[in-house]
């Protein structure tokens, strides 16, 4: 082949080259999309929620055309909450599937351990089921997320509540990861506004099912106030050993806690517990008539009842897929990203505040709510804290 000719080649299969990497996951008619969830681990409960409030919004898309006429093809992979397997599954969805972008990835130090497999193939985390502020810090062209910090959550939350309970002294149990270091360091920074130092702070491991020391600790220093860096059976597993031991103190959770499935749980022994939230569960019998029609089309669906997280997996879907309509038909990565970088969501149905993005700001929103059980149903008890 001449010179010419081959270097004309090369060039071609150069910019070819490019474009496929740029573009990997979309085809004529498919946008290929990759969800990792905790389906068979301690978050089980919340990663089948997320798995069927996403797929409910990827089938409205679908049957209604798709986007720019592609249709959405999504794909879970299980990390049984465990960053290690996350890697592997991220590995596989990135690496053979070829997704555009993983959605609604759930856990803060399973999102931080894939966060190299995707960058290196320019691959999008959009909306981690995970309020850490690793996940658009530091800033990275590929990150964005929607929730309010678990930081912000309790530094906002806890002295307020405080005050508010008139209590002496706080205390606050956590799980040992980066989720339970960011509420404990919301806890501290937010209570040290107020003059109030933690008189004890306890943790345990992920995956723990024994929290009796814990409490015992917390029961000895006297607290009567205690925040909680804790999820499902652990919130459940504290607040249960703490009635068996006639301490009862105000407790606070973050959103990781507000979740129906501590009243289906733990009982009536959970009335009482606080946590704070972005948006609001979907009960059936819901006084807001859209969310109810809602929470009636995903029961009639799969046949039980929808929660919080089914809320957070079907906005993650409506919100990429509103960003992947703005970026129009010729959808790549940088398209995405031009779209996305100046988009504004608006409150929905769900109780959810405004978002907004820009090419500097890659958190949606940093407003929470307070909810508290009350006769085994989250109460809204507080206007956005800010």
């Amino acid at each position: 082949m001449p010179m010419k000719h081959a270097l004309v080649a090369l060039a071609c299969t150069a910019v070819a080259s490019a474009a496929w990497a740029q573009s990997q996951g979309i085809s004529k008619d498919q946008i290929s999309l990759g969800s990792i969830q905790d389906l068979s681990g301690p978050l089980a409960g919340f990663g089948k929620q997320l798995r069927m409030g996403m797929q409910l919004r990827v089938d409205e898309i679908n049957e209604q055309g798709g986007i720019n006429g592609r249709k959405l093809s999504l794909k879970f992979e299980d990390s049984g909450y465990d960053p290690k397997r996350a890697v592997l599954a991220a590995q596989k969805l990135v690496n053979q599937d070829k997704v555009f972008a993983i959605l609604g990835h759930i856990g803060t130090a399973q999102n931080v351990a894939t966060f190299p497999v995707l960058f290196e193939k320019n691959v999008i985390s959009f909306f981690p089921v995970t309020a850490a502020r690793e996940m658009y810090e530091p800033h990275n062209r590929l990150k964005y997320s929607f929730a309010a910090t678990y930081y912000d959550q309790i530094r906002l939350a806890a002295p307020k509540l405080f005050k508010e309970k008139n209590a002496k002294k706080a205390c606050a149990i956590y799980q040992d990861d980066e989720f339970g270091l960011e509420v404990l360091r919301g806890a501290e920074d937010g209570l040290k506004t107020i003059g109030v130092p933690l008189a004890e702070k306890t943790s345990f491991k992920r995956a723990a099912t024994d929290f009796s020391s814990q409490v015992a600790r917390m029961k000895a220093a006297g607290c009567d106030f205690v925040v909680m860096g804790t999820i499902i059976r652990e919130t459940i597993g504290t607040i249960a050993e703490a009635r068996k031991n006639s301490f009862s103190p105000t407790f606070l959770g973050s959103s990781a806690a507000y979740t129906d499935l501590i009243h289906k749980l733990g009982g009536k022994a959970m009335d009482g517990l606080y946590a704070t939230m972005t948006v609001q569960n979907p009960y059936t019998d819901e006084t807001s008539q859209p969310i109810r029609f809602w929470a009636n089309k995903y029961k009639t669906k799969f046949n039980e009842d929808p929660a919080v997280f089914s809320v957070y997996g079907y906005n993650v879907v409506d919100s990429f897929a509103k960003a992947a309509q703005k970026a129009g038909p010729n959808l790549t990565t940088d398209s995405f990203i031009k779209a996305m970088d100046s988009m504004t969501l608006p409150p929905d149905m769900f109780g959810s505040a405004e978002m907004t993005f820009t090419a500097t700001k890659r958190l949606g929103s940093n407003t929470s709510r307070l909810s508290q059980l009350q006769d085994g149903r989250w109460k809204v008890v507080s206007d956005y804290i800010k």
